[in-house]
């Protein structure tokens, strides 16, 4: 049996409407995103982020935008 091999450009732009098809696209996405590499460097971001912060004040900040969001 001989398989023809096509461009990955012709297969996405083959399987990306399906999907939106067949998922919805908030489904979609959802379920492309688990394919791609993310960009950076997830622990130093952090370290900087949350320099010179206690526990006490992430969680202070987090309480104070669900608030904000609540309204």
């Amino acid at each position: 049996m001989i398989t023809n091999v096509r461009p990955l450009i012709e297969v996405n732009q083959q399987a990306i409407p399906l999907l939106y098809k067949e998922l919805g696209v908030v489904d979609a996405v959802r379920f492309l995103k688990q394919f791609t590499q993310g960009y950076g460097n997830y622990t130093q971001e952090r370290e900087v982020l949350f320099a010179n912060k206690s526990l006490d004040d992430i969680v202070s900040e987090i309480e104070k935008r669900r608030k904000t969001a609540q309204k």
